[in-house]
């Protein structure tokens, strides 16, 4: 028991010492991102390597804010998250839903389609979408342009048809004997057994949605519907950048971000997992 209990430890100890310096190394980019934004232009371009944060980060912000207004530009950018997220995760849920459990003719196929659309590069759609939404439709610079035409997605719809997929057929047949609609069986028994899917789903799809660049640059020229990332990306086209506002809010960008999936992880973690085993 001695030599199994010590061979455990030397492995436990060789992979810590293998992944902790990979995790620092991975960090390190994070981390000399939040010194730089507490630090002067002059600072940030100096050879000087500076690894302990300075004092500039409130100077930062003040800057950012004066340029390009980036608290609303984050609160547009939460709203059109949230919202794309909780009807995101409702479109594809339902589709996944009738994929996985419904027999109908052209299934199959159905399903194939929604294969190829994944192998489409996004820049061969988004013209087209631009067109019929701008030009076509007139939607330019508003809620609707920037949250629904970019709701269906393709890896959703695979991924709870498969975690739909694995629940038992028996469970569902039992509901419909009771006498239960096919909509409480779909609400009541079907999303809450497959709560950490949805989970998962619900962080892809917001993380997706958070660092989303080129549709809301192409659909918003309006200043007031401009997400974080599109304002944030708007400064390099200014003949004096505030590189010190530009790491602020790169910082107050990905911060929130590491937050929520540090809380989450478990959840995520647990969602991705649940089809490695039937």
């Amino acid at each position: 028991m001695r030599s199994k209990s010590k061979t455990m430890l030397f492995r436990s100890l060789a992979l810590h010492s293998v992944l902790v310096p990979l995790a620092l190394l991975w960090l390190l980019p994070l981390w000399m991102m939040f010194v730089f934004a507490t630090m002067s232009d002059n600072a940030i371009f100096s050879p000087d390597i500076h690894l302990i944060p300075s004092t500039q980060f409130g100077e930062n912000f003040a800057k950012l804010q004066g340029d390009i207004d980036f608290v609303r530009t984050l609160i547009v950018s939460v709203v059109v998250a949230v919202i794309y997220t909780f009807f995101s995760v409702a479109l594809t849920s339902m589709a996944g839903w009738a994929l996985a459990r419904y027999k109908f003719l052209g299934r199959g196929l159905v399903v194939a389609i929604i294969l190829g659309t994944m192998t489409l590069p996004y820049f061969v759609v988004v013209i087209p979408q631009f067109i019929m939404v701008a030009r076509d439709f007139g939607l330019s610079n508003t809620w609707f342009a920037l949250i629904v035409p970019p709701l269906f997605n393709s890896l959703g719809v695979l991924f709870m048809r498969q975690a739909f997929s694995l629940m038992p057929v028996d469970l569902f047949d039992a509901a419909r004997v009771e006498g239960v609609s096919e909509w409480k069986i779909f609400i009541h028994i079907a999303l809450p057994l497959s709560r950490p899917m949805l989970a998962a789903l619900s962080i892809i799809l917001f993380l997706h949605s958070w660092n989303n660049y080129l549709w809301p640059l192409l659909i918003s020229n309006d200043r007031s519907m401009m997400t974080a990332p599109v304002a944030l990306g708007s400064l390099f086209g200014l003949i004096d950048v505030s590189w010190g506002g530009v790491m602020v809010g790169a910082v107050l960008l990905t911060v929130p971000m590491l937050v929520v999936f540090v809380f989450l992880q478990r959840f995520f973690m647990a969602g991705i997992t649940a089809g490695a085993v039937k």
